[in-house]
């Protein structure tokens, strides 16, 4: 080894050793006669001091060296004068006094200062990506990463999983988005899919008789890119064979709440994890994926306001929709810049305006507001309590059909939210979806989709309205939210081919296309398929939460960008024609 220690490890109790490290110039400076170096590896900073008196050589090699510059330096380890301590690093106390000098490698300046924690475009950031995951930041968050995927394989085989490798070569089948393909030169004119998930074969593993299974699983899918996406990513990949609901959930919320105590510094705030129904949630938070780590709940208002003078609540509530609002506290002093730019946001959200009250509980009245001259005394009472408005409070409103009335109060929320800091990013809150529908109606098709994916099981109980009606059966599906965030989906899946079957043909898949995708699977539910069901936590995005970081590029070593590309490497790249001729394909670009 060219280092006898690393640069994070020395100690006062390492005081008079002769020890060598070896990393990056992370700091340069001259003082005098003396040159006080950072030097960097993975493990941290140790600061080394170069005497021009008692290392005149040394002293006189060291002033070419300029910072990420990799040098190895040996010396002695030596307490720091007193006072001169620093307290924000492990090695604060001591300092290493250099009596040999080796550089290993100079370096040009970096595009971008690797030694200050400041804003750096993106786009560089990913053209020399090298670099940046040299940053001390980048380097903590890929080192929480790989201690989540540790935990999680120490605790998954520590109950009886076994890991298995899936191919990443598969079929192409319908899951959702777009599959990657790949082309076959041995059969010309067909491709192999890159998975989205290996459902299809972790299923299979269950007739195989492995009964709990795992894997740490890379996935692909080309849909269009946002802070939480990426064309491939990361996923934890569960099966569980003769389970049921409860048995999943137990595991999972075992798992994360010993993962998030034990490996990171975070605040479980939620615990045991809440369990609300997707009616419940869509109702009290206007979405599936909550973030419980602050209140705000949606108040629905629609029987309040059915006969008050404000003709567009009132009206909304004659045609069916819904009338519902969040209050927001201390917000009640908003200028109207203020709300003008919460109106903008609701708009984006599907909005045609946005309605407002300030409780102020003046001399004037309980509220200000333009609609305030609408309601009675009574009403306004009644709209305060149940809110649970006080004085100070801002109510922000929401009148339209279900879907947009959730969609915008759930946006509204997470922005409020977001302005006044309550959504710490130290604190975790988990909760599970349960009991969501097994179909949601597809208008344009005329069919029923999947809301979850075809290999889901209805509610036991609900079979029988697969044949009467669909659209009340719910589903054994369960996902869990974080933050925000969806970081899990599964669900108890069909073990039995002829509810498989039924299945297929309300999606609109004939017995022959289902053959023909999925004969492989239904053969097999022939063979003694045990009752099963699994989870897919996916492993970016709950680091990302962890990390307390803004989007999941910020934990993947080598990610895409928005528009789905590698600056760095310049992927995608065009094809050598000879390439083309051998997997006889032909690219047809289009005309602009």
């Amino acid at each position: 080894m060219l280092k006898t220690h690393t640069c994070g490890e020395l100690r006062v109790e390492h005081v008079g050793q002769q020890v060598t490290l070896a990393g990056w110039v992370h700091r340069w400076r001259e003082h005098g006669g003396l040159i006080f170096w950072d030097l960097r590896d993975r493990w941290g900073i140790t600061q080394v001091t170069i005497n021009q008196e008692t290392a005149p050589e040394v002293h006189a090699l060291a002033r070419d060296v300029r910072v990420e510059w990799v040098v190895q330096v040996t010396g002695t380890v030596v307490r720091r004068p007193p006072g001169m301590e620093n307290p924000d690093l492990d090695t604060g106390e001591i300092e290493l006094e250099a009596s040999a000098l080796r550089i290993l490698n100079r370096a040009k300046t970096p595009p971008f200062y690797i030694n200050k924690n400041e804003h750096v475009d993106e786009a560089v950031r990913m053209r020399y990506r090298y670099l940046d995951l040299r940053r001390p930041a980048m380097q903590r968050n890929l080192i929480l990463r790989h201690n989540v995927i540790r935990f999680i394989r120490n605790y998954l085989s520590d109950r009886g999983f076994i890991e298995i490798e899936t191919p990443i070569l598969f079929k192409t089948t319908p899951e959702g988005a777009r599959d990657y393909l790949v082309p076959s030169r041995l059969h010309p004119g067909k491709f192999y899919a890159l998975p989205q998930s290996p459902q299809q074969l972790k299923q299979l593993l269950m007739v195989a008789g492995f009964e709990r299974y795992f894997q740490i699983a890379r996935c692909f899918r080309d849909e269009d890119q946002r802070g939480d996406r990426q064309p491939e990513f990361t996923q934890l990949d569960l099966e569980m064979s003769f389970v049921e609901r409860e048995d999943v959930l137990d595991l999972i919320e075992g798992m994360f709440t010993a993962l998030v105590e034990q490996v990171t510094d975070r605040e479980l705030v939620t615990k045991p994890f809440p369990r609300l129904s997707y009616a419940e949630a869509m109702r009290r938070y206007g979405t599936d994926k909550p973030d419980l780590r602050y209140g705000m709940e949606i108040a629905d208002l629609s029987d309040l306001v059915a006969d008050c003078g404000f003709r567009v609540f009132s009206e909304m509530v004659k045609a069916g929709n819904p009338v519902r609002a969040i209050c927001v506290p201390g917000c009640a002093s908003y200028s109207r810049k203020q709300l003008d730019e919460l109106e903008a946001i609701a708009k984006e959200a599907g909005a045609k305006g946005l309605a407002w009250m300030a409780v102020e509980a003046s001399e004037a009245g309980p509220v200000r507001s333009p609609i305030a001259k609408f309601f009675s005394a009574e009403q306004l009472g009644a709209i305060l309590e149940r809110t649970g408005a006080r004085p100070g409070d801002l109510l922000l409103f929401a009148a339209d059909s279900e879907p947009v009335v959730c969609e915008v109060l759930d946006t509204l929320r997470r922005e409020m939210a977001h302005r006044l800091g309550l959504d710490d990013p130290k604190k975790v809150a988990f909760c599970w979806i349960i009991d969501f529908p097994l179909f949601t109606w597809n208008e344009d098709e005329q069919r029923w989709d999947p809301s979850h994916h075809l290999f889901t099981a209805p509610m036991w109980e609900d079979v029988p309205l697969l044949d009467t009606d669909p659209g009340k059966a719910r589903g054994q599906q369960y996902d869990l939210a974080c933050n925000g965030y969806e970081v899990a989906g599964g669900s108890i899946r069909i073990h039995d081919r002829a509810i498989q079957e039924k299945i297929f043909g309300l999606i609109g898949l004939d017995v022959e296309m289902a053959k023909e995708r999925f004969g492989h699977m239904l053969e097999a539910f022939e063979y003694g398929t045990p009752p099963h069901g699994g989870i897919a936590p996916g492993i970016d995005r709950l680091v990302m939460i962890l990390a307390g970081q803004p989007n999941i590029r910020e934990v993947i070593a080598f990610p895409k960008t928005q528009q789905a590309a590698d600056l760095m490497a310049g992927a995608p790249s065009e094809a050598e024609p000879s390439q083309l001729e051998e997997l006889h394909i032909r690219v047809v670009l289009p005309e602009d």
